[in-house]
């Protein structure tokens, strides 16, 4: 079957599992809702990557074990750091797979061509530690990034860097290293035009993610 045609069907196969999933979980919980919905994301996912039975059993499998919830406690976590980065340019955003995302700005975090933090970014950080030390469901990533000036020999390390800064502020407050990964993709992943002032500003920046997983 031509590939077009196959990724069609496969679409239309998901559609009506989500259909089927979201029915029959109407009066589930939302962990539960959370837990299910990533199964059938990874199954969709093996489906239209691997096009076998096997890469759709994989792609069920790790979308079950990567199943995050949207709790009560994710949603007061979000609109406390909604209040607490407003007017700062940080967006705080819920994933598609339920994790909260802020995306902290350069101008607030780090100078340019240094991983240290800036005053304006250590309320922002002392408010998102808050509480974490007791909620041990809770899972952290921070990935850093720059903008597209100067070479990968710098801006890889640079972002790496400026990720672990942000790892170690929090460790400072409380918060378990083993419970923080840390990531730094450079100048890979912009998300605005690195051919403007306004553009490079807005990819020099560093993204931090919570998860809370369900229970198994």
């Amino acid at each position: 079957m031509p590939l077009k045609n196959t990724l069609l069907t496969h679409m239309g196969v998901a559609t009506c599992a989500v259909a089927v999933l979201l029915t029959g979980c109407a009066s589930s919980s939302q962990e539960q809702k959370g837990a299910g919905t990533g199964a059938v994301i990874g199954a969709v996912a093996g489906q239209i990557l691997g096009r076998d039975s096997k890469s759709t059993a994989i792609g069920a499998g790790l979308g079950a074990l990567g199943g995050y919830i949207w709790s009560k406690q994710m949603e007061d976590k979000k609109r406390a750091m909604e209040q607490a980065t407003a007017g700062t340019g940080t967006v705080v955003t819920q994933t598609v797979d339920n994790q909260l995302k802020l995306s902290i700005p350069n101008d607030i975090s780090f100078d340019t061509g240094r991983a240290d933090i800036k005053p304006n970014l250590r309320p922002i950080l002392d408010h998102f530690a808050q509480g974490l030390s007791q909620q041990t469901s809770m899972e952290v990533r921070i990935v850093g990034h720059t903008d597209s000036t100067g070479s990968d020999a710098i801006n890889n390390p640079l972002s790496v860097n400026r990720a672990q800064s942000a790892r170690d502020y929090l460790v400072g407050r409380g918060v378990n290293s083993s419970r923080i990964s840390i990531d730094g993709r450079g100048s890979r992943e912009p998300v605005a035009d690195n051919g403007t002032a306004e553009g490079r500003a807005r990819n020099r920046r560093i993204d931090i993610f919570l998860a809370e997983r369900g229970q198994r």
